[in-house]
C-alpha cells in the first residue's frame, strides 16, 4: 500500500524485499517454535533453572542468527536482489530498503523468541497482541504514514521502529509473566 504511488518499481522491490525478509523470518519462528516443547515441559515439571536456562540459549541462538543474517544483508544487498533479476531501478529502491529493514533483526530475534516462550506457558492470547501490534498497530499505518510525509525511502525505517515498539510491549508482558509464574517456582523450591 505504501509503496503502490511510486509505480511498479517500487511494489517489485518491496515484494522482493519482502521475500528476502520472510526468508531469515521464517526460519526464526521455526526455530522458536521448536523450542517450545521444551519450555512447556520444563514449565509443566516445575523446573524454573531450566526453564529459563533453555529460554537465554535460545535467545543467545535467535540473536546471533540474526546479527548474522543482518551482516549478510548488508554485505550481499546487491547480490541477493540479483536472485530475483532486479532492474537497476529496483536496485535503487531495494537496497536501502533492504538494509534498514535488516536493523529489525537485532531486536526480532529476542521478541520471537520471547513470543513463543508465552506461547509454551500457555499465554497464546499475549503472543496474539504482541504480533498484531508490530503488524498491524505500529508497522502498516507507521509505513502508510511515512510514505505520505517523507516519501518511499522513509517507509522502511517502520520495520525497525514497530520491532522497538514491539519489545516494549513484549518486555512489559514479560515482566508481569515472569513475576506470576516463573518467580513463585523458584520460591516452591526452597
Amino acid at each position: 500500500v505504501a509503496a503502490a504511488p511510486y509505480g511498479d518499481p517500487a511494489i517489485a522491490a518491496m515484494s522482493i524485499v519482502g521475500r528476502i525478509f520472510m526468508l531469515i523470518l521464517s526460519a526464526m519462528l521455526g526455530f522458536g517454535q521448536g523450542y517450545q516443547p521444551v519450555i512447556g515441559f520444563n514449565y509443566g515439571a516445575r523446573k524454573p533453572d531450566r526453564l529459563m536456562k533453555t529460554m537465554r540459549l535460545a535467545v543467545t541462538y535467535a540473536v546471533s542468527i540474526m546479527i548474522i543474517g543482518m551482516i549478510l544483508f548488508w554485505a550481499f544487498t546487491k547480490q541477493l536482489l540479483g536472485i530475483f533479476n532486479a532492474s537497476e531501478q529496483m536496485l535503487a529502491i531495494g537496497i536501502p530498503a533492504l538494509r534498514i529493514i535488516s536493523l529489525s533483526f537485532l531486536l526480532a530475534g529476542f521478541d520471537i523468541i520471547i513470543i513463543s516462550v508465552m506461547q509454551a506457558l500457555g499465554h497464546g492470547v499475549i503472543s496474539l497482541i504482541i504480533s498484531m501490534m508490530r503488524q498491524l498497530v505500529v508497522l502498516l499505518p507507521a509505513a502508510f504514514l511515512f510514505s505520505k510525509i517523507w516519501g518511499l525511502g522513509a517507509v522502511w525505517i517502520a520495520f525497525p521502529l514497530a520491532e522497538c515498539v514491539s519489545l516494549c510491549v513484549t518486555l512489559l508482558f514479560w515482566r508481569k509473566v515472569y513475576r506470576n509464574e516463573i518467580q513463585p517456582l523458584y520460591n516452591a523450591e526452597r
